[in-house]
């Protein structure tokens, strides 16, 4: 460091992901990853892929609530930031040092909204499709016109090919930041607890 340069915020451990949080970050990952292998693996009769999107459902929409009157790190008001944010975070990103950033940082809470949106288009889809094989039509198929029915069955293949790109990205993101930046995102979401740098 430069002579007279100011020293960096000191770093501390606090607890920054609540329970709640923790257990729908977990509960989302497994019934995502059950929902997806059994609609590309599965029986033809999708009955538990049903079940899955359903409780898919039940969670984002914990989370859109729990966005709002959660604590503070889990708020959308807390981690949402506009394109400067985002600029300015993806310069540091090479660099070989954690973040030490107290939450989601602006571009990790773009990929959070990327994948809700994406899970609520996912479900939405599931919801109304209907393959004509007299099965696995959606509850509430009939709601809506036989084309819309019909597309949304396309709809619902290409939402799950964008799924598994966003996890692998996901998975990826987390591997850059364990073995380059040397800071571990997956422990903070088991206990808790993290290390961050007042900003």
């Amino acid at each position: 460091m430069p002579k007279g340069a100011p020293s960096p915020d000191p770093v501390r451990e606090v607890r920054l992901w609540d329970p709640f949080l923790r257990g729908f970050h977990w509960a989302l990952a497994f019934f995502v990853t059950a929902s997806w292998c059994l609609g590309q693996f599965g029986p033809a009769k999708m009955t538990l892929h049903f079940w899955c999107g359903y409780v898919v459902i039940g969670l984002l929409l914990f989370r859109l609530v729990w966005g709002f009157v959660g604590p503070a790190p889990a708020r959308f008001s807390h981690f949402l930031r506009g394109p400067g944010a985002v600029a300015g975070y993806l310069r540091g990103l090479m660099l070989r040092e954690p973040s030490y950033w107290p939450g989601h940082n602006p571009l990790g809470a773009l990929s959070v909204i990327a994948m809700l949106a994406v899970l609520a288009a996912q479900v939405s889809s599931g919801l109304i499709s209907d393959p004509d094989d007299y099965i696995n039509v959606g509850p509430l198929a009939s709601y809506v016109s036989s084309s819309t029915r019909s597309k949304a069955v396309g709809w619902h293949e290409f939402g799950a090919n964008i799924i598994l790109i966003l996890v692998l990205l996901h998975v990826a993101v987390i591997l850059f930041y364990r073995f380059w930046k040397r800071e571990d995102l997956v422990r903070p979401m088991l206990n808790g607890r993290k290390q961050v740098r007042d900003r």
